[in-house]
């Protein structure tokens, strides 16, 4: 299977509305969570189709880059949810994408307060955490388009969905690149005359263009249809794609959204071994640069074991968060002897003057699926 390179960010200035009544993207170099409000606040209030083009780069001219159109921006949905089939640009990290199919997550922002009333208290804490109720928040699962996989390497992971491979090796794991969890305010929708507007191996394979469907015909209705083996394969791996709960919390502009994922169990040692992956968006919603120098995890079992991890950075990394950049999203993975446990903890943040802080990471469960099933069969249809 053709690994997907992991990427950095695009989507950076966006020009102000103009006479003719378009917003023209002009540059795709770096991502500015700015501009890209602004241009979903006019979305949202004109409900206008605005033209967008992009720049690509290209070997075969001296100034590197080619200006090409992608397709007309929609209105954003308010209410409701995106259909399988829909286009759209990552309002964060900028890559072109295509929804696959909805979750309907519980969201616990512990930034809210007070809670919304009609949600399930929070039963992921730690010790000394506050009770945080949840709300029901949508997300997509989402196929990225290749070419964008080489601009956002730096700013969020292309190959972080990881499943357990079926063999006797219980830590080999196996991704499959471009694809993605959206959440869904950070979707841009746009429509394309393109029958192949996006480039990936799974988009033949999940989606197919409906002429009747045709977006000229019913502009809210995407062209693109699924197939079975897009359902088929859905339902097949439902219990290790499922996305269930998450998890917000910010210290000090520095916002920390935590996504956790039960893979399966193994046995090991005539054990059984329990495997989680976790994603995490760090977004720095202030104008201070800051930069991510250590991590700091406690990590609870059900068995009675509480382990501390520190270290330099996140996977290997130690990202700049800024105005101009302002996110960075990265996935892991961590195992237990039992089949439930917690983890919380803090990154630890440096300014400019050198001096550093603690940012919390919001404490969240670690559950098994209670109708353990078989674990996925591989990259099959």
């Amino acid at each position: 299977m053709a690994a997907c390179v992991l990427r950095r960010g695009l989507l950076s200035a966006l020009n102000k509305y103009n006479k003719s009544n378009s917003l023209r993207a002009l540059s795709f170099e770096y991502s500015d969570r700015h501009d890209i409000h602004r241009l979903r606040s006019l979305c949202a209030v004109c409900s206008l189709k605005t033209q967008h083009s992009r720049f690509l780069s290209s070997r075969n001219r001296p100034e590197g880059k080619v200006l090409e159109t992608v397709g007309v921006f929609e209105s954003l949905k308010q209410h409701g949810k995106y259909e399988t089939g829909q286009l759209f640009l990552h309002s964060v990290f900028g890559y072109r994408g295509i929804v696959l199919f909805p979750w309907h997550a519980r969201l616990y922002d512990r930034d809210v307060t007070p809670p919304a009333p009609e949600s399930k208290p929070d039963s992921s804490g730690s010790p000394g955490s506050k009770e945080v109720k949840g709300k029901t928040h949508t997300y997509y699962q989402v196929l990225i388009d290749t070419r964008d996989c080489p601009h956002i390497s730096q700013r969020s992971q292309t190959e972080a969905v990881t499943f357990l491979a079926n063999h006797d090796d219980s830590r080999a794991l196996y991704a499959i690149p471009g694809l993605d969890y959206v959440s869904h305010e950070d979707i841009l929708p746009y429509n394309s005359s393109d029958q192949i507007p996006i480039q990936h191996e799974l988009f033949e394979r999940f989606l197919q263009y409906s002429p009747s469907k045709d977006s000229s015909s019913c502009p809210e209705t995407p062209p693109f249809t699924a197939r079975d083996t897009l359902r088929a394969w859905q339902e097949k791996n439902h219990p290790w794609l499922e996305l269930s709960d998450v998890h917000r919390e910010t210290t000090e502009n520095i916002r920390v959204t935590v996504i956790p994922f039960y893979m399966g169990m193994r046995e090991a040692q005539n054990s059984h071994v329990y495997w989680w992956r976790y994603c995490i968006r760090l977004e720095n919603l202030g104008e201070e640069v800051v930069q991510l120098r250590e991590r700091h995890w406690r990590i609870f079992s059900l068995s009675g074991t509480l382990e501390t991890v520190r270290g330099r950075g996140v996977v290997g990394r130690e990202p700049v968060l800024s105005k101009e950049q302002p996110a960075f999203q990265y996935s892991s993975h961590v195992s237990l002897q039992a089949p439930s446990g917690h983890m919380w903890g803090t990154f630890r943040m440096e300014r400019p003057d050198g001096s550093h802080y603690d940012v919390r990471i919001p404490p969240f469960s670690l559950e098994s699926n209670k109708d353990d099933k078989a674990p996925p069969a591989g990259y099959s249809w």
